[in-house]
């Protein structure tokens, strides 16, 4: 059972990818699961991150403060304005430009740690990153997609500050909880949880692209560019500004990781949420949940074959 969830946990990539294609091609495999079911499937995500989350991994935020000050400024500063600055240039629809702000506004995704730990990069800064990031998302990022897109939508600030709580913070809560009152349980299943949100993640995805799949299909290429462009460019950001800084090696491959992966299954769900007017908005979170996975991945490898010279 093991091999088989460390095999699905490994190929996460080609899993989301299979998935994307299958409910693009044929909507009706996903399209029947209702767009709500994508908040409580991103909760068990966080309620997962939460059980393999510890004091140590806190206790980093508060050792290390100048390097997860850099790295919560990189990630809150490079990717929004990265996303404004291709909507512009690209000329975006407005809807299309509000999903792809959505995404940089976000913190880092869920399998950044995964990515670094392959990439040799700095693990702990990583965790470092994404607990503080994640704990930050519910005031920074409604700010930052008011700040980027409140002069082209309405936006509710304060309701997308409670959903994150409500889909993120909330169940890492639960998920720490369950950690110090059923630690032998907690132990047991924590070796399953990377194959089991891999599983999710591509689920989540196949909502979102089979419910958007005839608009995809008509306009998707430019999407699919500007979605590529700001993973690869969120990544090439991170490592140079780590380099400019003069950070060790291991932690500009951290740093670029955690810049460049998003959370953009909350992308995805708060669009659905938010700006259910916009239907289009959630594109750019699917696509970018597709992609990031596959960049990861490549990304990993190439840190990793590089630190071995």
């Amino acid at each position: 059972m093991k091999r088989l969830c460390n095999f699905i946990a490994r190929w996460m990539g080609l899993l989301v990818v299979i998935v994307a294609a299958v409910s693009l091609l044929i909507p009706a495999s996903f399209s029947w699961i209702d767009t709500w079911s994508i908040n409580p499937l991103l909760g068990v995500i966080m309620f997962g991150m939460g059980l393999t989350l510890s004091p140590h991994d806190f206790h980093i935020v508060l050792s290390r403060p100048k390097d997860i000050l850099i790295g919560c400024l990189t990630q809150f500063t490079v990717m929004p304005l990265l996303a404004w600055g291709l909507a512009w240039v690209f000329a975006l629809p407005k809807e299309l430009a509000l999903g792809v702000m959505l995404v940089g506004c976000c913190p880092g995704g869920t399998a950044s740690n995964v990515i670094t730990y392959l990439a040799k990069g700095d693990l702990a800064l990583s965790v470092g990153m994404t607990a503080a990031s994640t704990l930050l998302a519910p005031i920074l990022t409604p700010l930052l997609v008011w700040l980027l897109a409140g002069t082209m939508v309405d936006v509710d600030t304060l309701g997308m500050l409670q959903s994150i709580v409500y889909v993120v913070i909330a169940p890492i809560i639960v998920g720490l909880l369950c950690q110090s009152f059923l630690p032998k349980l907690t132990k047991s299943v924590v070796p399953y949880l990377p194959a089991f949100s891999s599983i999710v993640i591509a689920y989540v995805v196949g909502i979102v692209v089979s419910h958007n799949a005839d608009r995809l299909l008509v306009g998707g290429l430019i999407v699919i560019l500007v979605v590529m462009m700001h993973n690869l460019l969120g990544l090439s950001a991170g490592f140079l500004i780590g380099k400019l800084l003069h950070l060790a090696k291991p932690k500009c491959v951290a740093l670029s990781i955690e810049v460049g992966m998003q959370n953009s299954g909350l992308a995805s769900s708060l669009a659905v949420l938010h700006f259910a007017a916009y239907p289009l908005a959630a594109v750019p979170g699917a696509i970018f949940s597709v992609w990031h996975n596959i960049s990861g991945a490549l990304a990993a490898r190439f840190y990793a074959n590089s630190s071995k010279n």
